[in-house]
C-alpha cells in the first residue's frame, strides 16, 4: 500500500538523502576539480571547493608522459572481452547447475563457490608460474583468461544459476514437446529470458575488469601494454614523487566514463539482482 508523505516529511527525507550523498559525491568532486588546479592549490587549507585558478594543461600532459590513449584502449578491449566471455560461460554453467541433473551437482557447485573465498593474492603466484610456462607473461592473455575462468566468474555463475532456478519449468517442458534439445532450449528460451541477470553480470564484470590492478602489475611490464589502474601509478616526477594534478587528471578520465555508464544502467543492474533472488 502506497503512503503519501507530508511536505515536512519529504523535506526531511530529501535532506537526509542529501547529507548521505556527501561522502560519495565530495571525493569525486575533489578529484575532478583538483585535476585542473596547480599543485600548490590542491592541498591548500582551507580547501577550495571551486578552483580559483584553472590549469587545463594537466590533461595534455597525461598523454605526453604515458601512452595513455593506448592504455585506455587496452582497458576497454580487455574489459569487453572479459565481459562477453564471462556472460557466455557463466550463463551456460549457471543453466547447467540449475536445470541439468547429474551426479554430485550440488557438491560440485559448492566447490565452485569456494572460489569466492580464496583471495586473489593466494593464487597469483601459481598463476604466474602457469602463464610463465605458457610464455604469456607481458601479454594481455592472463588479464582475459583469469577473470573468465577464475574466481571473478564464480559470482556471475551464481547469479545466473539463481535466475534459471526461478524460471518456470513449464517453458522447458513445452519446448521438449516441440522436439527441442537441451542446448536449443537454453539458446532459444532460457537465455533471452535471462536478460535482466545478464545485464547485472555484464555491469559487474565490466567494472571489475576495468578496475583490475593486482593482475596487471604482476603480469605486465611494458608501458604500452599497461591498463589504466596500473598506468595511474606511473605519473611521478624525477624524484619518484606523485604528480598529483596530472595523476588526478588521468584518474578523472578513467573514472568518469565508468560512473556515467553505471548511472545510466543502474536500474537494470538492480532489476537483474532482484530477479535472481539476491535482494534483501
Amino acid at each position: 500500500m502506497k503512503t503519501d508523505l507530508s511536505p515536512r516529511m519529504k523535506v526531511l527525507v530529501y535532506g537526509l538523502m542529501t547529507v548521505l550523498l556527501i561522502p560519495f559525491v565530495f571525493p569525486t568532486w575533489w578529484m575532478v576539480t583538483s585535476s585542473i588546479k596547480p599543485i600548490s592549490d590542491i592541498f591548500a587549507f582551507p580547501p577550495e571547493i571551486i578552483p580559483s585558478r584553472v590549469d587545463l594543461s594537466t590533461y595534455a600532459r597525461v598523454f605526453e608522459l604515458q601512452p595513455f590513449a593506448q592504455q585506455y584502449w587496452n582497458s576497454a578491449y580487455i574489459a569487453a572481452l572479459v565481459t562477453a566471455g564471462t556472460m557466455l560461460f557463466s550463463s551456460m554453467a549457471g543453466y547447467a547447475f540449475a536445470r541439468i541433473r547429474f551426479p554430485f551437482a550440488n557438491a560440485l557447485f559448492m566447490v565452485v563457490l569456494v572460489g569466492l573465498l580464496i583471495p586473489a593474492e593466494v593464487t597469483i603466484v601459481p598463476l604466474f608460474q602457469i602463464f610463465l610456462g605458457w610464455d604469456m607473461i607481458n601479454t594481455h592473455w592472463p588479464l582475459v583468461l583469469v577473470p573468465i575462468f577464475g574466481a571473478p566468474s564464480v559470482f556471475a555463475t551464481f547469479v545466473m544459476r539463481q535466475f534459471f532456478i526461478a524460471l518456470p519449468k513449464e517453458l522447458e517442458e513445452a519446448a521438449r514437446v516441440d522436439g527441442l534439445g537441451r542446448f536449443k532450449i537454453f539458446w532459444t528460451f532460457a537465455l533471452p529470458l535471462a536478460r535482466p541477470a545478464l545485464g547485472a553480470v555484464a555491469i559487474f564484470t565490466f567494472l571489475h575488469s576495468w578496475n583490475l590492478y593486482l593482475e596487471p602489475i604482476v603480469f605486465l611490464s611494458s608501458p604500452d601494454l599497461f591498463t589504466l589502474p596500473q598506468a595511474l601509478t606511473q605519473f611521478t616526477d624525477a624524484y619518484g614523487g606523485a604528480m598529483w594534478n596530472v595523476q588526478l587528471a588521468a584518474a578523472t578520465m578513467t573514472a568518469i566514463p565508468v560512473l556515467i555508464v553505471f548511472i545510466i544502467a543502474q536500474r537494470q543492474f538492480v532489476e537483474g539482482l532482484a530477479h535472481t533472488g539476491l535482494k534483501g
